[in-house]
């Protein structure tokens, strides 16, 4: 008796469609990086540039005059631009790496330890993605005072702990490391310390790499919104929100702005690139499958 194996189908493009979807990826890649380019392009106009009607896309005569025209408005402060990139970067760094592993630690027992109760609660996680940050402004405001944490960088760096859709975004993935993998742990007589933090935790890199950069950007860019709000020593104030007093400075400050907006875009875009195949890894997997 012969044994016929049956070779899976191969799916044959021609290479004009390959050619079309070249270019229809290439058009929508061009139109996604035109915001980029075109901020990238602005922080080296000359001031006549940038006002120049209709806008042009790429600069013509670079210059630095809008980098040195910061950097000497900075040297009219009282305040050392350094301290406000070093209270930036502490916040920024505290607050994710804390989101990371409160997160991560929480998410773990829900997703791979059964008691009693346990739905309610991520119902409860759930929910709370439902109401905005306008939402628990007062609630929030009244807990930080209760601490006695305004006018402090925990003012900000404690509610980036409790940001649930970390919490939700471990607990899902984690939900697909296969209970064998663990309970062989345990047969091994691994503790559920070692569990979580040599075995789990590596298995879902792509998941808290992503919650990094959601969590980064956020402090980053949002330090304007909320520094103002429970911090009002000049000297721990954060960068952007520096950046932001330039900016209301008019248009003799246009120059200026363009600048600090490519500076803003920096780093989160820094971390993106060097986290980039693990972010893609997160959307495009499934996870492991017992």
């Amino acid at each position: 008796m012969k044994l016929t194996l049956k070779m899976p189908k191969r799916l044959n493009r021609s290479w004009a469609v390959d050619i079309l979807l070249f270019l229809l990826l290439g058009g929508i890649a061009f139109f996604m990086a035109l915001p980029l380019v075109f901020t990238i392009s602005n922080a080296f106009k000359p001031i006549d540039e940038i006002f120049v009607f209709p806008p042009k896309l790429l600069v013509r005569n670079p210059t630095f005059k809008n980098f040195t025209d910061l950097v000497n408005i900075f040297s009219d402060s009282w305040v050392p631009f350094s301290r406000y990139v070093f209270n930036t970067f502490f916040i920024a760094i505290v607050g994710t790496v804390g989101h990371v592993i409160i997160a991560s630690a929480a998410a773990y027992p829900l997703a791979k330890i059964k008691f009693p109760g346990r739905n309610i609660l991520f119902n409860l996680v759930v929910m709370s993605l439902m109401f905005t940050a306008y939402v628990t402004q007062v609630p929030n405001y009244m807990t930080i005072s209760w601490l006695h944490l305004i006018n402090t960088y925990w003012a900000i760096i404690l509610p980036s702990f409790g940001m649930t859709l970390g919490l939700y975004l471990m607990k899902q993935f984690m939900e697909q490391v296969p209970d064998s993998l663990l309970e062989a742990a345990k047969i091994d007589g691994a503790s559920e310390y070692r569990i979580f933090w040599q075995i789990v935790m590596p298995i879902v890199k792509p998941a808290w790499l992503t919650l990094v950069i959601f969590s980064l950007q956020n402090l980053w860019t949002n330090g304007s919104v909320t520094s103002h709000k429970y911090i009002y020593s000049e000297q721990l104030k954060t960068v952007d929100y520096v950046f932001g007093q330039i900016a209301s400075g008019g248009l003799v400050r246009t120059g200026p702005v363009s600048a600090v907006t490519l500076l803003m875009m920096a780093v989160p875009i820094t971390v993106f690139i060097v986290t980039q195949s693990n972010i893609i890894q997160t959307m495009s997997t499934s996870g492991l499958k017992e």
